[in-house]
């Protein structure tokens, strides 16, 4: 079978990586869906959407001349133009404003502790005496 891009075929899953899954394809040939074409929401682990030896439909996208090819699971699943933010409109669209609300605030916690813990590493953490000028 002769792939053309915009083809969409069903494959198997024989590998997984931190940037994406190997598709065997009828034929023998083998694509990757990349991390970013696996699902509409943010992927962090592929191996939370996929696992080897499962059988995925997917579109191919991409066809290079080196015989590589692009796959994607997100644009079979999802048709149209991707929007920027669908996938947590969609995600938190029968959520109340308040527990909307309540997420937001309790994410921007959580990230504002990251950045003042990692903004501690950097600066040599919570020991330093900074009113000791006979330290430094």
């Amino acid at each position: 079978m002769a792939l053309e891009v915009g083809n969409i075929v069903e494959g198997v899953v024989t590998g997984i990586t931190h940037f994406g899954a190997f598709v065997t394809l009828p034929g023998g040939q083998t694509g990757l869906v990349h991390i970013s074409e696996v699902a509409d929401a943010y992927v962090r682990d592929v191996k939370d959407y996929l696992k080897e030896n499962d059988r995925v439909k997917v579109k191919v996208i991409s066809l290079d001349k080196n015989g590589k090819i692009g796959l994607s699971i997100r644009q079979v699943t999802h048709e149209g133009p991707r929007r920027r933010g669908g996938h947590r409109e969609a995600r938190h669209a029968s959520l109340s404003f308040e527990d909307k609300l309540a997420r937001f605030l309790k994410e921007s916690d959580e990230r504002q502790s990251d950045l003042r813990r990692s903004a501690e590493e950097k600066r040599g953490g919570r020991g330093t005496n900074r009113r000791n000028p006979e330290m430094w």
